[in-house]
């Protein structure tokens, strides 16, 4: 009930104010479902080794060991899943792929279709975290990492989320990410993967500062599903023509 009534408003990150997005976040089924197991997880974590005289270690490394993973899952994500050509080329999955990304390049001012939907952003968060966490400090370490990696992607949807205001931060750094998330969305899509931070980016040689540096890509908007690719795999063609 609460999504289909969020859901009913139209939200133009174009013509919103920064008040508006916060009220739009909150707001927001998914960011209170991940709010609400971000606090049960931490809750579990910290209570369930609170006698092992060694566990506050353990578990503070579980935190920093998902901290370091954040970013090489955030860009790998990015990358290699949203901006592969896998998921569109199954009629299984055109429709996941439709709306977790190709819908946003398509129209980036969207916010209903800029959130992550629950059914794909909590397994990932599960996949990347527990096996850190419990690697390192058993089920409490899966707990406190899951509760890591809740809070990093609350801060990725919030930043993502800034990055198509039209109001422009007054951080320096978000200023910079920002720039460098609108040219990947407007300019040239084959790079500028990561959202919060430049990290991987720079480390992978994916990094452009500049419309300068690299060609205009004529697949900004559409992923490269277009021509012969949307005539061999016509499935999110189809989804988008029953849409209008």
């Amino acid at each position: 009930m609460l999504k289909s009534q969020w859901y009913q408003q139209k939200y133009h990150l174009d013509r919103m104010s920064f008040r508006d997005l916060v009220w739009a976040y909150v707001s927001y089924p998914g960011i209170q479902v991940y709010f609400l197991l971000f606090m049960g997880s931490s809750i579990l974590g910290m209570m369930s080794n609170r006698n092992d005289p060694a566990s506050p270690m353990l578990l503070g490394l579980s935190v920093l060991g998902t901290l370091i993973a954040y970013p090489f899952v955030e860009y790998g994500v990015h990358r290699f899943i949203l901006h592969g050509r896998y998921l569109y080329r199954s009629p299984w999955t055109a429709a996941l792929w439709k709306r977790i990304h190709y819908d946003h390049h398509q129209d980036p001012n969207d916010l209903r279709v800029l959130f992550g939907a629950l059914s794909t952003t909590l397994p990932t968060i599960v996949i990347a975290t527990l096996p850190i966490g419990m690697s390192i400090a058993g089920w409490s370490g899966g707990a406190l990492s899951f509760a890591t990696g809740l809070a990093c992607f609350m801060v990725y949807e919030l930043c993502h989320c800034m990055q198509h205001l039209r109001v422009a931060p007054q951080n320096k750094f978000l200023r910079r990410i920002k720039r460098h998330h609108l040219l990947h969305h407007f300019h040239n899509e084959q790079g500028n993967f990561g959202i919060t931070s430049m990290f991987c980016d720079r480390i992978f040689g994916s990094l452009y500062g500049s419309s300068e540096d690299v060609p205009f890509s004529q697949t900004v908007s559409n992923l490269g599903y277009a021509n012969q690719e949307r005539s061999h795999y016509p499935w999110v063609a189809q989804l988008s023509e029953q849409k209008h």
